[in-house]
């Protein structure tokens, strides 16, 4: 494509979705681990798919899993994650299968989702052919020059190539914007995601039944489930489910795990299909969030399409405060107040769960929400000076 050219008409427009872990979100079963931000990239993927698009996704090759195309999306496979020898298969077959997968693509805009080592090796692909990618920053940490989410020097040094040479990058918070200015001089467009919700799931919570604290994510140190066990001693007349594990085995992990399993009103549910969550954010009375950071956690938007509250240590632009959609707790004795403050006061609780309500309709319901990020993919293609298909 031309500089003079204009943007591809509806049915000649093709993204590809860089989605390493997305192939169970995408084509059913619970064998991957689909987080967050694998079902969102799905949830985009078939919206542009049914929209006109041509839509393809890389993900990790999968052999009890051997479908080409789902749900309208075309599935591209790089080699399995645990093909190759230690050390050398980071290159051989990850990096080499990951430029084939992208090749075989051949779409005119590459999305990337993820703030790790990816995003260097799809830009450096992607600027040899001079094709576009769109960067959508997962999380805050992701807009630190420290890097702090990054371990290795090999993830910092091609996570810092990718970012720097990215042109199209789309934050979730006007604070991810703002750090991205500063730290790294890097202009960003704020975006509000997409999210189906379970708006056809009924509230079960309320007045008369004991009260329900429901926690849902990946059992890990940073997420800090382990602050579950203390408020349920805390407050031992409040009820507390946790949805979610590890996705690897850890001693954090086994001790979380077994100390859950002591407490008598604590409830582990385990990993669960993500079309089965309606009806525990439905019972639920709030959503607890208790991470060491986040970016605008999916969970949020899913809890609040029920009306369901959340109460949350990440309260990204102060959103949840000055909305009031729940409440922001720094520490343990915050959160424990914040509860039990909900807890007992049922006038409150209706209020803020209807604003809750009320603002997931107006901001981030699926077709509005994924027109505004068409338009933007489109003005890429209008702006995009290189030639696609060098």
């Amino acid at each position: 494509m031309s500089a003079a050219s204009a943007a591809p008409a509806a049915g000649d427009r093709s993204i590809c979705f860089v989605a390493h872990n997305a192939l169970a979100a995408l084509a059913g079963g619970n064998r991957q681990h689909a987080g967050g931000i694998e079902r969102q990239q799905t949830t985009m993927a078939v919206w542009l798919a049914e929209h006109g698009w041509d839509v393809s996704m890389v993900v990790w090759d999968d052999a009890e899993e051997t479908a080409s195309e789902a749900q309208g999306v075309r599935i591209v496979r790089m080699c399995t994650l645990d093909d190759g020898l230690p050390v050398l298969r980071f290159f051989h077959p990850r990096w080499t299968s990951l430029n084939a997968a992208l090749r075989s693509a051949d779409a005119d805009i590459y999305y990337y989702n993820c703030g790790d080592l990816g995003l260097g090796q799809v830009v450096a692909w992607a600027r040899r052919r001079n094709r576009p990618v769109v960067f959508s920053v997962p999380s805050d940490p992701d807009c630190d020059p420290a890097l702090p989410a990054l371990g290795s020097v090999r993830e910092r040094v091609l996570y810092r190539y990718g970012l720097t040479h990215c042109e199209h990058i789309i934050v979730q918070t006007g604070k991810q914007q703002a750090m991205l200015e500063a730290g790294f001089a890097k202009a960003s467009t704020p975006l509000r995601m997409p999210c189906v919700g379970f708006s056809d799931a009924a509230r079960e919570g309320g007045a008369g039944d004991r009260f329900h604290v429901l926690w849902v994510g990946r059992i890990s140190e940073e997420k800090r489930p382990d602050w579950v066990q203390e408020l349920a001693r805390r407050l031992p007349q409040i009820h507390f489910t946790i949805v979610g594990g590890p996705n690897r085995d850890s001693d954090y992990a086994r001790r979380v795990l077994s100390d859950e399993a002591a407490l008598p009103n604590v409830s582990f549910v385990g990993r669960i299909a993500h079309e089965d969550m309606g009806p525990y954010y439905a019972r639920a009375d709030v959503l607890i969030c208790t991470s060491v950071y986040e970016g605008f956690p999916n969970v949020f938007l899913e809890a609040w399409s029920v009306g369901t509250p959340v109460i949350t240590t990440c309260d990204p632009d102060g959103l949840v405060d000055n909305e009031g959609l729940g409440a922001a707790a720094g520490d343990l004795d915050a959160m424990t107040a914040a509860i039990d403050r909900l807890a007992g006061n049922e006038a409150a609780h209706r209020r803020v769960s209807a604003a809750a309500r009320e603002y997931f309709d107006r901001n981030h319901r699926l077709d509005p929400a994924m027109k505004a990020f068409e338009n933007y993919f489109i003005d890429v293609l209008e702006t995009y000076t290189g030639d696609n298909h060098v």
